[in-house]
């Protein structure tokens, strides 16, 4: 069993152009957050993953509550708390790219801290961190500490998914990432964060010192372009992106992240031994299967992530 760390909130959508000043404009709310839809797409790949988050007893923190049950997200390291449900302002650029604006200082997803880590039981492989939970506090401080924690005799895997608006230092976020990249057995970035985290650093070269660090994976997402895999045995290896029509990009790296995460669970390669024993075919079967995934969520309005059926 995977068990996703990080924060599950609400995106709301604006479906009001905004050219002229409106006094109503339409919205619509959709469950999100970045660790909650990688938590949503391992269940649909039917791969057994709990939940380790901060939801509000507000109506909105219910919601997420009963979805997650619904999808068949295990809901025992779930941590409540009465404050707000974070909301995401999305809005979408004439291509699908997404925009973001955050409320959500003081919310439940940002409250766990480290005296309410739990003690996890033996049926948790691996651990997934990712996005803002790890740089927010107190709840960053909290996710890191579980990952110290767990690093030495659990698989970790890490996404640092940038996000600016909740927390806009760049110099933070560097920080964390390097910390996180210390302990990480896989990470999977994309290159607009890698960019943004490391501007004219040559991807090559930052991949490279993760594994240097002792990250057994680094994955690099390139949108239309396609991922690559780097390690030291193998290098890098590349696969082209499927051919469809977009929707929009809305939740299509944590469908990536989900779906590479399945994968090795299907191979039984949840451990760092077992990674370093992926051969060059392995991998870009990997490879392959996560930006099918990608592609699906890509061909569809929204993170509505696919199904084990779909695959």
């Amino acid at each position: 069993m995977f068990l996703v760390c990080g924060e599950a909130l609400y995106d709301f959508f604006c479906n009001t152009r905004l050219g002229e000043p409106q006094a109503s404009l339409d919205y619509t709310a959709v469950a999100g957050g970045s660790p909650y839809n990688v938590a949503i797409g391992l269940a649909r790949l039917n791969t057994p993953v709990a939940l380790l988050a901060g939801l509000s007893t507000d109506a909105l923190g219910n919601n997420l509550k009963h979805l997650l049950a619904r999808e068949g997200v295990d809901g025992r390291y779930l941590q409540h708390f009465d404050a707000p449900t974070t909301l995401a302002m999305v809005s979408l650029s004439g291509d699908g790219l997404p925009s973001y604006a955050f409320r959500g200082l003081g919310c439940a997803d940002r409250a766990l801290e480290v005296d309410r880590l739990p003690a996890l039981d033996s049926a948790i492989k691996a651990l997934h961190f990712g996005s803002f939970s790890a740089v927010v506090e107190p709840v960053g401080t909290a996710l890191r500490a579980l990952a110290r924690r767990e690093a030495s005799h659990r698989l970790i895997s890490y996404d640092p998914n940038v996000r600016l608006n909740p927390a806009p230092d760049i110099k933070q976020w560097r920080a964390v990432v390097a910390e996180m990249a210390t302990l990480a057995h896989v990470i999977k970035v994309s290159d607009e964060d890698l960019e943004l985290l490391y501007p004219q650093v040559a991807l090559e070269d930052i991949a490279r010192g993760w594994l240097k660090e002792g990250c057994e994976l680094v994955f690099v997402t390139r949108g239309g372009h396609g991922a690559d895999v780097f390690s030291l045995e193998h290098g890098r290896l590349s696969v082209a992106a499927p051919r469809v029509e977009v929707r929009d990009t809305v939740g299509a790296g944590d469908t990536f992240q989900a779906a590479l995460l399945a994968w090795l669970a299907d191979h039984d390669a949840v451990t760092p031994g077992k990674l370093r024993a992926l051969n060059p075919e392995d991998l870009e079967t990997l490879l392959r299967f996560a930006c099918k995934a990608a592609a699906i969520t890509c061909s569809r309005t929204g993170p509505d992530l696919p199904r084990r059926s779909e695959m």
